[in-house]
């Protein structure tokens, strides 16, 4: 099975979701986004697989820092352009795997999804 995570490494989420894929023996890549980007086009199919509501931290600060014309891009169909200029503001981990996608970290919806 291919697995990518992607997320930022200081994350605790990000950390304790890596921690499991580790002690579960599961292979993994790491997408980096503050060294490699994040990619609009995947960030369109994520809020298309998984909602829009499950793909952006509104909790974080970055999301409470941007200003309302970014906001009212993210409601009006331009979260993918803003999500990749502001990679914080995606919810962390996103993993893609061989049966479909994972939003943030639950150890329990993880290990029925990955073992």
């Amino acid at each position: 099975m291919s697995i990518t995570v992607y997320g930022i490494p200081n994350c605790d989420t990000v950390k304790k979701a890596r921690t499991w894929l580790d002690a579960s023996g599961l292979a993994y890549t790491f997408h980096d986004y503050k060294k490699q980007g994040a990619d609009p086009a995947r960030i369109a199919g994520w809020i298309e697989q998984a909602g829009l509501d499950k793909v952006v931290n509104r909790a974080g600060t970055t999301y409470r820092k941007l200003d309302d014309a970014q906001k009212a891009a993210i409601a009006d169909g331009g979260a993918p352009a803003v999500l990749a200029e502001n990679p914080s503001v995606i919810k962390r981990p996103i993993v893609e795997h061989s049966g479909g996608l994972l939003v943030g970290f639950k150890e329990a919806d993880w290990a029925q999804a990955l073992l």
